[in-house]
């Protein structure tokens, strides 16, 4: 574990999650798309993901789900299902009716074979990558609505509460690394008077810094650009830190030093919360 380990908090979803729909008519959708997969012999399991999983949905809300299919069949046949997924969305009138409900809502489903490959070694700064991402909404945060067999479970058993430390310790240098790469070119592109240029190095090392802090604690993050108090206030229990961010993009005077004293006080909590 890194070096803030003694006051980690690994948070993550237990088995008795259960999805909470906002409106009946995101329910209805949900069961039309249950309806649909468990039939499909191909299928594992049905999950509600992001907001309705976790019960923060509104009205408003997107209904996201993803499908788990047998990786072999979704290797030979992911092309097939997307396009009976769209065929499917367009034509069913409660799928039509939710997306039509208010310009924001609509629905979301993916397919996938429960495979997370290890993106390789960022180059040139390279992150944030989506890697913690994409097994903390599809597994540890994920509501089942119903599973053909232990497909999902032994999902949960091989990448929860996260995964092996080796790699943990692997990817938290990499993070880090990128962070202070990035944020060397603030004051860079400041000098050149490259002040888009600068803000947006110091936006790209604060994803970064959010990405390495999750790893430095063994919890997978929901997202870097949203969320954001929830995620390091309530979940990883760090108010202190998280008063800390918001200042740090709190520029008055864009073409100005201010994105350079932001920079440094970035690579400040850098150095102390992501230490390997």
């Amino acid at each position: 574990m890194g070096a803030q380990a003694e006051c980690a908090s690994t948070f993550y979803f237990d088995m008795e999650n259960k999805a909470t729909f906002p409106t009946p008519l995101h329910q209805q959708a949900a069961t039309v798309v249950l309806e649909q997969y468990r039939r499909d012999p191909r299928v594992e399991a049905v999950l509600v993901t992001n907001s309705c999983a976790r019960g923060q949905a509104t009205p408003a809300s997107d209904l996201d789900m993803l499908v788990l299919v047998e990786p072999g069949a979704f290797a030979a046949h992911q092309a097939e299902l997307e396009a009976a997924w769209l065929k499917l969305r367009g034509e069913h009138p409660v799928l039509r009716a939710l997306g039509d409900a208010s310009r924001f809502s609509a629905i979301h489903l993916d397919f996938g074979d429960g495979q997370f490959p290890v993106p390789d070694a960022w180059d040139d700064g390279g992150g944030p990558d989506d890697f913690d991402l994409a097994i903390g909404n599809a597994v540890a945060y994920s509501a089942p609505l119903w599973e053909r067999s232990t497909f999902y479970t032994d999902l949960r058993a091989r990448w929860l509460p996260f995964y092996a430390e080796p790699l943990r310790q692997e990817r938290l240098a990499m993070v880090l690394a990128a962070c202070r790469y990035d944020l060397d070119f603030v004051p860079f592109y400041v000098e050149r008077g490259l002040y888009f240029q600068a803000f947006d190095r110091l936006y790209k090392a604060f994803r970064e810094f959010l990405q390495g802090l999750f790893i430095a604690r063994s919890t997978y993050a929901l997202a870097y650009n949203k969320w954001i108090r929830m995620q390091v206030v309530e979940w990883l229990g760090l108010p202190e830190l998280y008063a800390a961010l918001p200042p740090i993009l709190e520029i008055s005077n864009l073409e100005s030093d201010q994105l350079v004293e932001r920079g440094a006080r970035l690579a400040t909590l850098a150095d102390r919360w992501l230490r390997p």
